[in-house]
């Protein structure tokens, strides 16, 4: 699996989870000030598109995680 696999699953995870914990009508309900967390996740990855700063990308890398570029050579 690589860097960029894992962040996408990581941020669909994060972003279902709040909005199951902040939206009334979900089975899980928490709080509404889950949404925060949702837009959060939202924002870097908007962020991440432009910039290309992620800190889960950093993060993985340091681990050995290969990213796609280096899968492909």
């Amino acid at each position: 699996m690589t860097v960029e696999r894992i962040v996408r699953i990581v941020a669909g995870t994060f972003i279902l989870l709040s909005l199951g914990l902040g939206v009334e009508g979900s089975p899980i309900f928490h709080h509404q000030n889950w949404l925060w967390f949702t837009a959060f996740v939202g924002f870097n990855l908007l962020q991440s598109g432009f910039t290309q700063f992620c800190p889960l990308d950093l993060i993985l890398k340091k681990a050995g995680v290969p990213s796609s570029s280096a899968a492909k050579t």
